[in-house]
């Protein structure tokens, strides 16, 4: 849809003018200007309209503000705790500088006003300028916003919009980046959002040249308040306190400033303490928010950036009533408990660690440091995040964002979405594009999915040939990082390559992305079949059969049966694949023996991320169940237990803690799927979608006295429990209306009707 269809009349007003030659120098500026930046991009203002209604009136608005914005209506805050609008690929930018991506748009909030409105005169008031429209890693302009206010009176109906008309004054908020600070200078400050506010010293607004990008609205949750912590003060000399939240969090505290008028207060956080109760400066992330306070005794927030800590420091006169935590308002819609605390320790902290890094409709890798839509980490953990929360709508937004940033003449799917500068991999990034949709696709039954991307995916498979040699994919966009695998631990392996931007993982790229390359097209192939491009298939198959014997002749060894000393996982991405010798599960010689014995002498992972996943669901797919347990439970320093007694209270970034990056990272969550998958058996028939056909089949079940769990589906609440009892296994399931199910145990199927089952085995 085009801004006609939604703000009619209406224009882009900002502060200053952005002519095509400024807009041109700002979008150059972040990477290839040397000099100071623009301060306008970081400048926030307050835009100010009338508007009137009469009796009963009722009155609807649009509105967008670029960055983010909060609308006032005759002082009465309209989207609170919300950072609007939704992350996107805004419009055309010159970066990157050597593709085109395919599409740009914004999404336009609507609001029912009619509870704010008083007969006669009415004010808008917009506070707008931050976000990542203007962040200094990629610029798209000025500070802008544009409204349409409809009242309806009497069943006709009236338009007040944007225009020069509307008044504009600066903000109170003196400094800002969105991932690092936000400052507040509240000397002079006089409510500016409310109706009886004097603007007429303020100037009109200039008009800016419209969007050239599409319009659209979403159901993709946006952010909210979730819920409010205590806290608890570990730390003070007098001039200084810390405060502790109990848990590694997002969002912001709620400051009361006492100090006189001209004294600063500063807030610094992070997301670990110190023995001695004050704050670990070495995971702060740069972290800050400040006041200058007007001597007026206020409660203060951030209001257009998060931040991501368990702890933080006041220095001045304030103290905190208590800590917001704010992000994507998705709603856990699964459970999960066991006899095994660390199994529970990972569900829970899983599901907390993702919705600390879903804001403003994006999966983000840490909600810190960087924020960005790592399509990386956002594929990886995209099947346990359908499977444990009501998701569609935030993932659908998302990949409309994967399938923006593809360049329409390669084909090469961004290392982020919507696209910030960024490093990753042709393969576990790009394939994005390809396990996305079809993980939708698994969870709803809905083939319009596929059927959208089926024509992206095909050019992402052109892409990898474009950079593949002796049919293996061997390079990505020039000058980029092209990763395999990421985030390994810290293991040395003596005789080995070690890659240059990752010193843990030693696997070779282009094993790695051929993999991906194979599982996408193998992905591909069921795409195919389900949305009537049948005549595709046997050229996929043709591609599929090429790149394994390429992974073969180069990787495989014949003399141990190994793929790459059978280290990181390397015999689990071969054997996924179909590869290795003796791959039967009931022989322990072979590819798959090796890969079991290995990891029985080990004891624990030496996996980077996408390894990690693959080689837990293999050792659960092929009949090792009680290994894959093990390495999911085992305490040593490569595990999650290691985390959980630690005190984590979310998923690190590298197994080992004591690095200085982010402690608030999803990707290495993938397996959390297969607590629902294997160890519940909640599984779909082959071949079917939608949990139409289910086959209940619950695996290491002899690890556990106890185990239970539910997830909400498209059909309805799919759940199953068991403990042991005098021998036996009682079971419960239950099933949805009309659904096929069966339980599958000891080698036996037994139907299951919908309701509840009860069986003892």
């Amino acid at each position: 849809m085009t801004q006609k269809d939604f703000f009619g009349q209406a224009k882009w007003v900002g502060a200053e003018a952005c002519t095509p030659d400024k807009t041109a120098a700002i979008r150059r500026g972040v990477f290839y200007v040397v000099g100071e930046r623009d301060p306008n991009l970081t400048r926030f203002f307050i835009l100010r309209g009338r508007f009137t209604a009469g009796k009963g009136a009722a009155a609807s608005l649009n509105v967008l503000g670029l960055g983010f914005f909060k609308c006032y209506i005759n002082g009465i805050l309209v989207n609170p705790d919300t950072f609007l609008p939704l992350a996107s690929d805004y419009e055309a930018s010159n970066d990157p500088v050597d593709e085109v991506l395919k599409g740009h748009r914004v999404y336009v909030p609507r609001f029912d006003i009619t509870p704010y409105l008083e007969e006669g005169e009415n004010v808008i008031a917009l506070h707008f300028g931050g976000g990542w429209y203007t962040h200094l890693w990629r610029p798209f302009g000025y500070p802008k916003a544009i409204y349409r206010i409809t009242v309806t009176e009497n069943g006709k109906e009236r338009e007040f919009v944007s225009d020069e008309s509307c008044r504009i004054g600066q903000s109170f908020i003196s400094d800002y980046s969105f991932t690092t600070c936000e400052c507040h200078d509240y000397r002079g400050w006089i409510d500016a959002f409310a109706k009886n506010y004097n603007d007429s010293a303020w100037e009109n607004a200039v008009a800016h040249a419209p969007l050239e990008t599409e319009y659209m609205t979403t159901d993709c949750p946006t952010d909210g308040r979730i819920e409010m912590l205590p806290l608890k003060k570990t730390f003070t000399d007098g001039t200084r306190a810390v405060y502790d939240c109990g848990q590694n969090t997002v969002g912001y505290p709620e400051i009361e400033i006492t100090a006189a008028a001209g004294e600063r207060v500063d807030v610094y956080f992070a997301e670990e303490l110190l023995p001695d109760g004050q704050i670990d400066r070495s995971h702060a992330h740069s972290q800050h928010f400040s006041v200058i306070s007007d001597g007026k005794c206020r409660i203060v927030t951030p209001g257009f950036t998060w931040f991501g800590f368990r702890a933080f420091e006041i220095v001045g006169n304030a103290k905190p009533t208590c800590v917001k935590v704010v992000h994507a308002q998705v709603k856990v819609s699964s459970t999960f408990d066991s006899d095994n605390e660390v199994l529970n320790w990972i569900y829970k902290t899983f599901l907390h660690t993702m919705l600390c890094n879903m804001h403003a409709g994006i999966p983000s890798d840490c909600p810190h440091i960087e924020r960005r839509g790592y399509t990386g980490d956002g594929q990886l953990t995209a099947n346990a995040v359908l499977t444990t929360m009501d998701a569609r709508a935030f993932y659908e937004k998302w990949l409309a964002d994967i399938g923006d940033c593809q360049d329409k003449k390669s084909g090469h799917i961004q290392y982020t979405a919507p696209y910030i500068r960024s490093g990753g991999g042709p393969g576990g990034w790009g394939s994005a594009i390809v396990e996305v949709p079809y993980r939708l696709y698994k969870h709803t039954g809905d083939t319009s999915y596929l059927r959208e991307h089926y024509g992206a995916m095909k050019e992402y498979i052109r892409y990898l040939e474009d950079h593949s040699e002796f049919s293996l994919v061997t390079s990505d966009k020039e000058g980029e990082w092209c990763l395999g695998d990421w985030c390994g631990p810290n293991i040395l392996y003596p005789a080995c390559d070690i890659t240059s931007h990752n010193q843990q993982v030693i696997l070779p790229a282009p094993y790695v992305n051929t993999y991906f390359m194979v599982k996408s097209l193998t992905q591909m192939k069921e795409i195919a079949a389900r949305i009537g491009k049948d005549a595709d298939i046997p050229a996929l198959e043709k591609k599929i059969d090429e790149r394994k014997r390429a992974i073969r002749a180069a990787y495989f060894n014949t003399f141990d049966d190994n793929f790459i000393m059978n280290v990181q996982g390397a015999n689990a991405f071969a054997l996924d694949l179909g590869l290795g010798r003796e791959n039967d599960t009931r022989d322990t010689k072979g590819t798959f023996g090796n890969l079991v014995r290995y990891y029985e002498r080990l004891g624990h992972y030496d996996t980077g991320i996408f390894a990690t996943d693959v080689l837990t669901r293999i050792l659960f797919e092929r009949g090792k169940a009680d290994l894959a347990v093990k390495l999911l439970t085992q305490n040593g320093d490569q595990g999650y237990a290691h985390w959980m007694e630690n005190g984590a209270t979310t998923f690190h970034e590298y197994w080992d803690s004591n690095r200085s990056r982010s402690h608030n990272h999803p990707m290495f969550g993938a397996p959390v799927a297969y607590l629902f998958e294997h160890l519940l058996g909640i599984g779909q028939r082959a071949g079917t979608a939608g949990f139409s056909d289910l086959i209940i089949e619950p695996k290491a079940t002899e690890c556990f006295g106890r185990m239970g769990g539910s997830i909400e589906t498209v059909r309805g609440k799919i759940a199953v429990s068991y403990e042991h009892k005098d021998g036996k296994l009682l079971f419960t399931v239950t099933v949805p209306e009309n659904t096929k199910a069966v339980l599958r145990f000891d080698g036996k199927d037994t139907p299951l009707a919908a309701g509840e089952n009860r069986l003892k085995l």
